[in-house]
């Protein structure tokens, strides 16, 4: 199960960035499958009133972070409850949960795998999912607040119903990918604990207990590149949202098109699309803090800077049309490079 859940995200990343690789080429004789590809991905101020059919408002963002919120948490939680019971990283911590397993008749969910002859390594591989997740977590609630709180969408601005449905898309699978190389353990833990609930009842069932404090020591335990890798994602978390909050200001007095103006401030001064080059950042430390070695990961990180480059050209093109003073040493999304 393992393998084929690895092998099927493998394969949508590789199908869903192909295509944005391959119309992001300049050439003329891609000219026609680029404008294809710009008509499902432009939305809000890029998108022509012509291409108005199958669409929906672009509010619908909240959408995605709703979806992404649920799914997240309910992978956090149940990823952080298989990794407390059954991938401690300390033996004391195993001990404590085996002799409670004894004390209280055997709980089957202790008996299905056997952590303890689990590797080390493994064990760190675990953990190093429920910090991936959790910084996840903290970027899709960030988020979920900006669509409601922080951003204003035009009433007339709109998102084609492919992109709406690729970001639905995308919202599942990126948590999944995070997470897929345990996913089939925790699903089975997760299983045994409902079905041991059904049997049991609530009442003759172990209490379950989590020292928060001790499963937030555990995540200090991990190395260096998780640090590391933390920090990238802060930094471009902080920036995103000082982004978000100037285009949102800026959005709460544009109800048209013509209202927009040259926006500035944070990394604006540098590039078009700077949410884009942060939520680049945000994904690179997610990278850094997996360790490097899984492949899934890569691949998500690929489609986010294929999608994110694409759409910020789209972007930086309209401004260049629009705006006849606009800044001409500011790059599209990479500074100094695209």
């Amino acid at each position: 199960m393992e393998l084929g859940l690895v092998t099927l995200l493998r394969a949508a990343w590789i199908a869903v960035t192909l295509p944005i690789i391959v119309a992001s080429i300049p050439s003329s004789k891609l000219s026609s499958f680029h404008q294809l590809a710009s008509r499902f991905a432009n939305r809000g101020k890029t998108m022509q009133q012509s291409s108005y059919k199958f669409t929906v408002p672009q509010r619908f963002f909240s959408h995605f972070y709703v979806v992404a919120v649920v799914w997240t948490t309910l992978l956090l939680l149940t990823t952080w409850l298989y990794a407390y019971r059954m991938a401690p990283l300390s033996s004391e911590s195993f001990h404590f949960s085996h002799l409670a397993s004894l004390l209280t008749g055997g709980s089957h969910i202790f008996s299905f795998q056997k952590s303890h002859l689990r590797p080390l390594e493994h064990r760190y591989r675990v953990w190093r999912i429920v910090l991936l997740l959790l910084l996840l977590e903290a970027q899709v609630v960030r988020r979920l607040f900006e669509t409601f709180y922080v951003s204003n969408y035009s009433p007339s601005a709109r998102l084609h119903i492919f992109a709406y449905l690729t970001g639905l898309f995308y919202y599942i699978a990126a948590p999944l990918s995070l997470c897929c190389t345990c996913a089939p353990e925790v699903f089975k833990f997760t299983l045994n604990l409902v079905s041991e609930f059904i049997v049991k009842g609530k009442n003759k069932m172990p209490a379950i207990e989590i020292d928060w404090w001790e499963s937030v020591n555990t995540l200090t335990k991990l190395g260096w590149r998780q640090w590391i890798g933390t920090a990238i994602f802060l930094w471009g978390w902080i920036h995103q949202f000082r982004c978000h909050a100037i285009l949102g200001s800026m959005g709460a007095h544009a109800e048209q098109v013509d209202d927009y103006v040259i926006p500035s401030g944070d990394w604006f001064d540098i590039v078009s699309s700077p949410h884009y080059l942060a939520e680049i950042v945000i994904y690179a430390g997610l990278v850094v803090a997996s360790g490097g070695g899984d492949l899934t990961i890569w691949l998500l990180f690929a489609f986010v800077v294929a999608n994110l480059a694409f759409a910020a050209a789209e972007t930086h093109n309209w401004y260049l049309r629009k705006f006849e003073n606009y800044p001409r040493n500011r790059f599209a999304i990479i500074p100094f490079v695209y």
